[in-house]
């Protein structure tokens, strides 16, 4: 699938200001990032989503690393924990379960006795309340597989989360998978070749090694699909092996391969609300709540490429005036301020990253204030460090695009994961036999 994305100006122009000619172009224009669309399903309830307001700050990662991809391994000691808060003072009964996919996330034939061993239900039992906060919560935890339910086959799945055993009253979903790693997958992240990419794209080559693992038909029965950092909404997919060699898949495109580079994320920290962190241009304490403020971004889509270290849209949760940061962040009020000369008339504006969810919802949406000339957001957020951008999303679309506000550089530095899936002869189901994670700069 093809990107088309803005390309970058001349250097020449950087210095110039462009806020209002841009605008009016921009309504003028279809900007159009043409990238893989939402899964195939007709329910968010296969995709991440949050479906009780007072649900905050959901998290998926590999047991002890926190900045780690939900991918574990089949058959070893790999777990995910699973967290998130309730905005109350009481708990709730809450259960568990889980959907096998296949490798676009449509729920797969297979019945719960073929993908697990164990109980397919089972309750939510760790949990504990928030200490000295101003906002109060409910903490809770869960750890899997574990010693009620494990998982037999590799594979996408969806964890989902219902409460008094109602598997109708959904409060939340995550995405998961389960590799094999049978194919040993070398990922190359590079600078198009193609005027139209070359500025502000990265263009992603795989070669898939399976020595020793049977794969008649590669071409029928092999499934691939490219994300950057932690997005579904901007995947490829469909990709078909360029070559074959001496059981290797070559996958070398020049452009149905190529990802916008995006810029990197803008970033603030409220771990501690004593003091203002960079970025934060006020804290204030009204009505029981604290009330921060952040400086008044600028958009940059002619700014010349810079680098700094950042998660790849993520966040951490962290309090500097605390023991445990589970239970003693607080939340706060935080206000995002974008100046725009005129409101984009084609689309919504949104604050975009892991603090939405990588969602664009009414949670996240900004709303244009003709008075002060800005777009505005206030979100509910848990003390730590942020990563977030501004994004774009068209009428009628679902993919978000932050090239229109941010830029795009070849440059930047992003996180790709490349799953590969089999499904042979009559099976019923998408293997996952590789996984592997790729950085642009990190080689």
């Amino acid at each position: 699938m093809n990107h088309k994305f803005i390309p970058v100006l001349n250097s020449r122009l950087l210095n110039i200001c462009y806020c209002t000619l841009f605008v009016a172009f921009a309504n003028l224009c279809d900007f159009t990032l043409t990238a893989g669309n939402l899964p195939e399903t007709d329910s968010i309830i296969h995709t991440n989503h949050i479906f009780k307001k007072n649900i905050k700050t959901v998290l998926l990662h590999k047991e002890g690393w926190v900045f780690s991809y939900p991918v574990i391994e089949l058959n070893t000691d790999d777990n995910l924990l699973l967290s998130f808060d309730e905005l109350s003072t009481e708990t709730k009964d809450y259960y568990y379960t889980f959907i096998h996919c296949d490798y676009d996330w449509v729920p797969s034939s297979l019945f719960p006795s073929d993908f697990l061993d164990g109980f397919t239900e089972n309750r939510i039992s760790d949990y504990i309340f928030s200490f000295n906060t101003t906002v109060d919560y409910v903490h809770y935890k869960l750890t899997f597989p574990n010693e009620n339910v494990q998982f037999r086959i590799s594979g996408n799945y969806i964890l989902k989360i219902y409460q008094d055993y109602d598997q109708e009253n959904l409060v939340l979903t995550r995405r998961f998978a389960v590799t094999e790693n049978h194919v040993n997958i070398i990922v190359n992240s590079k600078r198009p070749m193609l005027e139209h990419f070359r500025e502000n794209g990265q263009e992603i080559d795989f070669t898939v090694n399976y020595e020793g693992y049977p794969i008649r038909d590669p071409y029928s029965e092999i499934k691939v699909v490219i994300c950057q950092n932690n997005r579904w909404d901007n995947l490829i997919k469909g990709l078909k092996p360029g070559f074959l060699r001496q059981s290797q898949l070559i996958f070398d495109y020049s452009s149905e391969n190529v990802f916008p580079g995006g810029c990197e994320y803008r970033y603030f920290d409220i771990k501690s609300l004593r003091y203002q962190s960079e970025f934060i241009e006020h804290i204030d304490f009204i009505a029981s709540n604290y009330h921060v403020g952040l400086h008044p971004g600028k958009p940059k889509p002619y700014q010349v490429y810079f680098y700094h270290n950042d998660l790849n849209g993520r966040f951490y949760i962290d309090v500097q005036e605390g023991r445990n940061s589970e239970t003693d962040a607080d939340y706060v009020y935080v206000y995002f301020t974008l100046p725009y000369e005129f409101p984009l008339t084609k689309g919504e504006v949104y604050v975009f990253g892991g603090l939405s969810d990588w969602n664009c919802t009414e949670t996240n949406r900004m709303k244009y204030n003709p008075e002060s000339g800005s777009y505005e957001l206030r979100m509910l957020l848990k003390q730590g460090f942020y990563n977030y951008e501004y994004a774009f999303v068209h009428h009628g679309l679902s993919v978000a695009d932050n090239t229109i506000i941010e830029g795009s550089h070849y440059e930047t530095e992003n996180d790709y994961i490349v799953y590969v899936y089999h499904r042979e002869g009559m099976s019923r189901y998408d293997k996952l036999i590789g996984v592997e994670i790729a950085n642009t700069l990190r080689k």
